[in-house]
């Protein structure tokens, strides 16, 4: 057996240790004989003998035994009843101390000092504080008065010293606990923390990876099915033109097909090694976007800046998925002899990405509304009767605190403006 493998007598071992938590009672009763047997050992021993202490049965008597069983007999109810019990063994104590004045005595103030430290191992600390300074105040100045002579007698002072330890002890015990606790407490509190964390990462993946697919799959299935349509309306009479139509879907089918694999690819495991290696698109194959669009019937005039720019990975990625999503919308929405246009400008804190088109539209299919959303807000419920498009187009700009502009334009034709901020996307990708 491996000296790490706890073994099958792990759990047994561990169940007759904490086998005082599970019977608190039959705990407190066996706690209740013990001083009880204390208490009377403690009556027939005289430690002021010559010689040293010595047995004196003689000095035991029936109310002592009396009373002290009545103190332990208390001791049964200490976890529960933890004033009523110091209350009840410090009036036996002086008790005792009245009935026995100047006379040997039982040491009856034993049941009193537990019942303090129960009280102060399961109260707040000035609770204890102030019961225990009454209790050793209370039963130290009642011994002065009745018991050994001369007052200031070892066996008076001790009451003192025995109750306030047993309040030190009392308190040490629960501060000791609360801070077992409190531990515990954080621990738990990191541990659904981490779950929620987990849950939180496993949906945004999810709905991550729901946007590249609606993407990649408008895009591409928008353009086989046009290219198809046109295969089909001239295939009888232009067949060269139709071979033409049918080539393109060709290539927009492989093309889905290797975006949707490198998509699932995603949800391999990290270890897999047929996982894809390749980069996410960016803005420097938007050229082919575009061409891809051209080629499908929609034409389409790209305005770049004349200096490319290094972009942040999430801002490329989110502006090349903006631009197809927006094409994808005028190829669809349009209508006949619609004309696109693509504008891509930045700044030193902003890159800004526009498509226009002058389409009036398709009979019959209203384009969608749309209107200013800053990074805080999310899709309109308007959204929710064209599709999932402009939606997903607004989460991937919110989530980098980006803004995006919908609209018909005044000129006729609709609008797309996406501004994404550059200087927060840097200092998060270097946190």
């Amino acid at each position: 057996m491996s000296p790490l493998d706890p073994g099958p007598e792990a759990p047994r071992a561990a169940g007759r240790f904490q086998w005082h938590r599970t019977h608190p009672l039959a705990v407190d009763a066996a706690l209740a004989v013990a001083v009880f047997a204390c208490i009377l050992f403690g009556a027939v021993v005289d430690p002021h003998r010559v010689h040293g202490p010595q047995w004196a049965p003689h000095r035991l008597s029936a109310s002592a035994v009396v009373l002290a069983a009545l103190a332990c007999a208390t001791l049964v109810f200490r976890r529960r009843l933890p004033r009523t019990v110091l209350a009840a063994t410090g009036t036996l104590t002086i008790v005792e101390l009245l009935v026995r004045a100047g006379d040997p005595r039982a040491p009856v103030v034993g049941a009193a000092a537990i019942a303090l430290y129960s009280l102060a191992s399961r109260t707040d600390r000035p609770t204890t504080w102030r019961l225990g300074a009454l209790t050793a105040v209370v039963l130290t100045a009642s011994a002065m008065f009745y018991g050994p002579r001369p007052w200031y007698a070892q066996e008076n002072l001790g009451i003192f010293a025995w109750t306030g330890m047993a309040a030190a002890a009392g308190d040490a015990v629960r501060s000791r606990r609360a801070f077992v606790d409190a531990i515990r407490e954080r621990a738990e509190r990191a541990e659904r923390t981490r779950e929620e964390e987990a849950r939180r990462r496993v949906a945004e993946e999810r709905m991550r990876i729901a946007r590249d697919l609606h993407d990649v799959v408008a895009h591409h299935i928008a353009l086989v099915n046009v290219q198809a349509g046109v295969a089909s309306h001239v295939m009888d009479n232009r067949p060269d033109q139709a071979k033409q139509a049918l080539a393109h879907v060709r290539e927009a089918s492989r093309s889905a097909l290797e975006e949707l694999r490198a998509t699932v690819g995603l949800l391999r495991q990290s270890d897999d090694p047929k996982a894809p290696t390749e980069p996410a698109p960016g803005l420097g194959v938007l050229d082919q976007l575009v061409e891809g669009f051209v080629r499908a019937g929609l034409p389409v005039d790209l305005d770049l800046p004349p200096e490319p720019r290094q972009l942040p990975a999430s801002v490329d990625l989110t502006a090349y998925r903006v631009v197809q999503e927006a094409l994808t919308n005028v190829h669809k929405h349009a209508g006949e002899g619609a004309r696109a246009t693509v504008r891509i400008r930045h700044s030193e804190s902003a890159l800004t990405v526009t498509v226009l088109d002058d389409g009036a539209g398709r009979a019959g299919v209203p384009r969608q509304r749309g209107g200013e959303r800053p990074a805080d807000e999310t899709a309109a419920p308007e959204d929710s009767g064209g599709g999932h498009g402009l939606i997903g187009m607004r989460e991937r700009v919110f989530a980098l605190r980006g803004t995006v502009v919908t609209g018909p334009r005044a000129a006729g034709g609709f609008q797309v403006r996406v501004t994404l901020p550059l200087q927060t996307v840097r200092t998060g990708e270097n946190t």
